[in-house]
Formats: structure tokens, C-alpha cells, sequence
């Protein structure tokens, strides 16, 4: 019996089998390492789009806030706000958010002539846009837009 294994591995060892059983070749390798750059590539593309589909959820809650603020001060004070400081300084807003997608805190902001409502006395900031000159790749507008 002891012969017979003796016989069989050294069968193995002239036709190639021992250096075989011993590790992987470079062809197996170079194959786990494509799969691993591949499913690596794709994470981060999915990364990516989470992140600005972040910043784009983000954009439109400050923005409904901002203009929230915007008309509850233009009702209460019976004038639009002159700039966003004055609704940090009434306390409709604790602080003029940073927009997420330009990064800063400045913001475009649009006036218009005509008074909203009949008590209004004067006119001020009635709308409130992100500043930023790029474009949302899931929606194909510009943020400015918004």
C-alpha cells in the first residue's frame, strides 16, 4: 500500500501535477484581479451618483425652506426681505444655508415690482435660485433653474 502511494506521487511529480496543486497561476490571477477592478469601478459609480442625488435632495429642501421663510416674512412684515441676512436677523431662518451643490452660501436671488398681496407696502426678494451653473445629470436642468 505504502509502495503504491510512493508510486503515485512521483507519477505526479514528472507529469506536473506537484508544482500544479501548489498555488495559482498568473492567468488566474489576473482574472480575480479584473473581476475585483471591475466590481470596484462599479461601486464607485454607484457612489458617486448617491452623492449627488444627496446634494440634489438636499438643494431642493433648502430651497423650500428659503422660500417658505421668504413668504411667511413678505406676509408678517408686509415687505419682501431686501436680502436673506434679514430673515437670518427676524429669525425665520437660524442661518442662510450653504448651497450643496455650489458649495457657498451665495445665492441668486430675483425680485420682483408687483406685491404679492393687497397689505403688502413694499417690494423685495420674492424667489430664491442655487447659484451654481451646472446641470443635474438625473433631471437634465440646470440647478440655477430650480
Amino acid at each position: 500500500m505504502l509502495a503504491l502511494r510512493d508510486f503515485n506521487q512521483g507519477l505526479r511529480r514528472q507529469r506536473g501535477f506537484a508544482s500544479r496543486t501548489r498555488g495559482f497561476t498568473l492567468i488566474e490571477l489576473m482574472v480575480v484581479m479584473a473581476i475585483i477592478v471591475i466590481l470596484a469601478t462599479i461601486g464607485a459609480m454607484r457612489y458617486e451618483q448617491s452623492v449627488a442625488r444627496a446634494r440634489e435632495a438636499a438643494l431642493h429642501q433648502d430651497l423650500f425652506v428659503m422660500r417658505e421663510a421668504i413668504q411667511q416674512y413678505t406676509r408678517d412684515k408686509e415687505k419682501g426681505p431686501s436680502s436673506l441676512d434679514d430673515l437670518v436677523e427676524a429669525g425665520y431662518l437660524r442661518e442662510i444655508p450653504t448651497d450643496p451643490v455650489a458649495r457657498t452660501k451665495d445665492w441668486d436671488t430675483s425680485s420682483d415690482q408687483l406685491l404679492d398681496d393687497p397689505d403688502q407696502m413694499a417690494t423685495g426678494i420674492t424667489d430664491v435660485h442655487s447659484s451654481s451653473d451646472k446641470v443635474s445629470p438625473f433631471e437634465g436642468t440646470a440647478y440655477s433653474s430650480w
